[in-house]
């Protein structure tokens, strides 16, 4: 079954409101009006009681019952509103009764019943009345008073009334909805040149946006929140089009240099000492491949939030000086000198296989963009708030427009030297996102010749933390 659209939906929610509102309206007017109709009859009524009050109030007090039956009779039997009055004692004595009262008895309550003035609607041979029940006292004596007088105006007003309201209602009904399912669609038109234009954004398309609502309403947050999300999705279907090309790139250059290689050493036949050479060249490009694979994979873990970090507490000490012993080696065989300051302890909360990873990573950028005899530095640090792993060389720096590039994904500053130190531009990346899942940041300081000192800022532990021991 389709759905109505909303402005359908709208329009059916604001009918139904309004015609709640008629229908509670029209009750309310209806009452109202019976009310007060009715309060104008009671009026005439009382009107005529009063008089007849008048009357009794004019005889005297000792007058004898059958006396004062003639009395009234003769005075009630030939007017008008003595054509629906009954008079009795207090003690039930019939004083007076119209023959039209005598003939349909049931329109009158027993004089017993009337403790109070009591208001009545009656119909009587199809004919609407309205009577008026009533005890008064009259020189000494209590009377029940049964007075009635046709309603008949106010009867057929409140029909006519009703007539109207059964009439005008529907047409302000259907007024309604035609009124409502305009302003419906006024309203959502916005809406509607928002999703045609969210229909032609596409992979190739992905810098269009959705029209700039003045509306201040919440069409107007709709278009602003999904115009950012455009703007993240663009951003980050730029960032994957670049990574796909960059490692697309990167992977091509050593496959080519390993088919070159194997092309040219079965081209003709060669010594044993020639075909070892292409073998240690074709083995040198593999396991530069190797690496950057690997590094490839853990950015797409990072990217996808796959990469697991194992956070726990971690004295720092031990684990940079195990990696110190490593690099000593690396800088007697490339001529440098290295030297490392980690006497104190340093406790943060941290993945220890990711802090030596970027640790890594900052000692082989140094030693890469050092030439010898230049020097290494690494040194382990902490303040009251942080923990600072620094590397610092003498290398050939960094120029200060190139500072804010260096973590980007695949940039080198000079290709051609990094492709020989066999770089791709992803380890400062990997150290960058290692930094930002600890809390942290690299910061970076250098100046073209005269070296960079990279540091590794963490947030301290304050003190260590006993860890539970195995019961």
């Amino acid at each position: 079954m389709k759905k109505l659209s909303i402005g359908v939906r709208l329009t059916l929610w604001y009918l139904a409101v309004f015609a709640l509102g008629e229908l509670v309206f029209g009750a309310g007017m209806w009452f109202i009006l019976r009310a007060n109709l009715y309060d104008i009859v009671d009026d005439s009524v009382e009107s005529q009681i009063e008089d007849l009050r008048n009357f009794l109030s004019a005889q005297k007090p000792d007058t004898p019952l059958p006396a004062l039956q003639q009395q009234v009779k003769g005075a009630y039997s030939i007017e008008h509103p003595g054509d629906y009055l009954a008079l009795y004692l207090e003690n039930g004595d019939l004083v007076y009764r119209s023959a039209f009262l005598d003939a349909h008895p049931s329109a009158l309550l027993p004089p017993q019943q009337v403790k109070r003035p009591i208001s009545e609607s009656r119909r009587i041979e199809h004919h609407p009345f309205r009577f008026l029940f009533e005890k008064m006292s009259v020189n000494g004596r209590v009377f029940i008073v049964e007075m009635g007088i046709p309603a008949d105006d106010a009867v057929d007003t409140l029909h006519q009334f009703r007539n109207y309201l059964w009439i005008f209602a529907p047409l302000l009904l259907f007024g309604a909805a035609g009124l409502g399912y305009w302003m419906s669609r006024k309203a959502l038109a916005p809406m509607d040149e928002l999703v045609r234009t969210a229909r032609a954004v596409s992979g190739t398309s992905l810098n269009t946006r959705l029209p700039k609502l003045a509306t201040g309403d919440e069409l107007q947050r709709l278009s602003d929140t999904l115009n950012e999300m455009l703007d993240r999705i663009e951003k980050a279907f730029s960032r994957i089009t670049q990574f796909t090309a960059d490692a697309s790139h990167e992977l091509r250059t050593p496959i080519s240099l390993m088919r070159t290689e194997a092309e040219l050493a079965l081209r003709r036949a060669r010594g044993e000492e020639e075909y070892r050479e292409s073998l240690r060249h074709i083995l040198l490009e593999a396991e530069r491949t190797t690496g950057l694979i690997e590094q490839l994979l853990s950015l797409a873990r990072a990217d996808s939030g796959r990469e697991i970090v194992r956070m726990s507490k971690l004295d720092l000490r031990p684990m940079v000086q195990s990696v110190i012993g490593g690099w000593r080696q690396v800088a007697t065989m490339r001529g440098l000198q290295f030297s490392a300051d980690v006497d104190t302890s340093a406790f943060v909360a941290g993945d220890e296989t990711l802090l030596r990873r970027a640790i890594e990573i900052l000692l082989d950028n140094a030693f890469k963009y050092t030439p010898a005899p230049g020097w290494v530095h690494l040194r382990l640090e902490q303040s009251d708030e942080n923990v600072v792993i620094s590397v610092q060389d003498s290398g050939v720096g960094i120029e200060p427009v190139e500072q804010g590039r260096i973590f980007e994904r695949f940039y080198r500053i000079d290709k051609a030297r990094t492709r020989n130190l066999g770089g791709a531009g992803l380890g400062l990346a990997i150290a960058q996102w290692v930094a930002v899942q600890h809390h942290g940041e690299i910061i970076v300081e250098s100046r073209p010749g005269e070296g960079s000192t990279f540091r590794l800022q963490l947030p301290r532990l304050s003190m260590p933390v006993a860890d539970p021991q195995p019961a």
